[in-house]
């Protein structure tokens, strides 16, 4: 790093002191006006996990790819997203050139997109050659929840993107490609998926990326449908059924209602499973009166509370231990008007990009998904 990006950078980080000392009250009337300088020039994106007094500023909530999409077909010169680093290279990778991405925070990641890197991925394929031959007999698909780079391996390898809302879509289509699939980053997402379509989970093998041939036997891999990556999300691990059944107990009437990043054991014992869109919009279509335990991040759970309280609906967190993400916690309004007053002086900082080989490669599997997609 040269002296002046030194000197810049510690020029910035003061900056951002600064903002940090202000009271919550300042903070939130100068983003207010902010957002009202800028106007039509910026787009604020605020993922469903986004902790309240952040998400109140959002111009559009929903999930990463809603977002995404969003923001591409808005006016917007700024793209703002109150999310995790992945989320901010898809809205980089799917928007206009002449548009600009921003992540208030770079620290905001997802722990479970770093189980899987583009040299494990790559090894893996290199070792699954030892047995098949990836190319011919195996569809690589990758959840939106991944690094730019790995949605890039699936669109060079006849491969593709998923979501949560659309995964049996997708692995629908990529059986049709070829026999096998290996799914990454997240396990449960593909095991929940595949046995909810009819796979038996001894055609599910798991692939530890720490382990020669991921811990497998040639015949395991032969036999094996799925082969799921060895990744989870950290906050849907914290549930177990053992306190759902310890809910029921005192409240047999709940309704139980699960994201698929959740295990299979947690998905099995729920009565509804699906995204973070499927989970509310199902409370909000519920009658007035019912009650909930929500097996997904806190800051969505607590939102949903609030929203359905006048309807006498109880919404409860799936653990008795408070577990925050503490990536998805990550931006504050602190640092979302950092961002915003840096605009205003024409200074645009934390701007996303994804390298334009990796653009092309990665639209290749997202247009695939949107392709098969309902």
């Amino acid at each position: 790093m040269s002296a002046n990006s030194r000197s810049l950078q510690k020029a910035m980080q003061k900056e951002m002191q600064d903002f940090t000392a202000m009271s919550e009250d300042e903070i939130q009337q100068r983003i207010v006006a902010a957002k009202a300088a800028l106007g039509d020039r910026l787009i604020i994106l605020g993922h469903h996990y986004q902790r309240e007094e952040t998400f109140i500023h959002a111009d559009v909530s929903g999930d990463s790819l809603k977002l995404s999409r969003s923001a591409a077909n808005s006016k917007a010169e700024y793209i703002v997203f109150c999310g995790v680093h992945f989320m901010a290279e898809v809205a980089d990778i799917v928007s206009r050139p002449e548009q600009i991405s921003i992540l208030p925070d770079l620290a905001a990641g997802c722990s479970m997109a770093d189980m899987a890197n583009l040299a494990n991925v790559e090894r893996a394929w290199r070792e699954l050659s030892e047995v098949r031959e990836p190319d011919e007999q195996i569809t690589p698909v990758t959840y939106i929840n991944s690094a730019a780079d790995l949605k890039a391996f699936c669109g060079a390898h006849g491969g593709i993107v998923c979501t949560s809302t659309n995964a049996r879509h997708v692995l629908d289509w990529s059986f049709s490609q070829r026999e096998k699939v290996l799914f990454f980053p997240d396990q449960h997402l593909g095991r929940n998926t595949a046995f909810a379509m009819g796979i038996p989970l001894e055609e599910m093998v798991v692939w530890d990326y720490d382990l020669p041939m991921g811990g497998l036997t040639p015949e395991q891999i032969k036999n094996a449908k799925m082969i799921l990556w060895k990744g989870y999300c950290s906050v849907h691990q914290l549930f177990t059924p053992e306190y759902i059944d310890q809910f029921k107990e005192q409240h047999p009437e709940t309704k139980v209602i699960a994201h698929p990043e959740c295990s299979f054991e947690v998905c099995q014992k729920s009565d509804y499973v699906g995204s973070t869109e499927y989970i509310i919009n199902t409370i909000r279509d519920s009658e007035p009166g019912t009650r909930w335990l929500v097996g997904t991040e806190l800051n969505l759970v607590n939102r949903l509370h609030e929203q359905f309280k006048h309807e006498n609906k109880s919404v409860h967190f799936m653990s008795g231990t408070v577990c925050m993400c503490s990536t998805m916690f990550r931006i504050g309004p602190s640092s979302l008007l950092w961002i915003l007053e840096n605009l205003l002086e024409g200074n645009v900082v934390n701007q996303i990009t994804v390298a334009p080989d990796e653009k092309e490669h990665a639209l290749q599997a997202l247009n695939r998904m949107l392709e098969v997609s309902p």
